[in-house]
């Protein structure tokens, strides 16, 4: 599920506005789950996020980087046949008996 573009009117928003409202800035992130971006002296300050996206965001990097990871074992030769996988497999759970 991908978060909703920016609405540069409705979801980039002073300080000073989140201050006076915001009870009112949280609840439209929570239903809308789109950020909302806070301005201070005219300039981009923070990000507001909803935790569950906030959740996703941070387990799709992760993925990312284990992927990237994946990526540098397999350019440096790491990497192990199936039958060398299943061998490791069998040896682990082995030990746990």
């Amino acid at each position: 599920m991908a978060t909703a573009r920016l609405d540069i009117n409705k979801d980039i928003q002073p300080v000073s506005e989140f201050r006076k409202h915001a009870a009112d800035f949280i609840d439209r992130i929570k239903t809308e789950k789109r950020p909302i971006v806070l301005t201070q002296h005219g300039k981009s300050a923070a990000v507001l996020v909803d935790v569950s996206e906030y959740q996703r965001m941070q387990e799709k990097i992760e993925l990312m980087e284990d992927l990237l990871e994946a990526e540098r074992q397999i350019s440096a030769g790491r990497v192990l046949t199936h039958e060398e996988a299943k061998q490791r497999i069998k040896e682990n759970l082995a030990k746990w008996k």
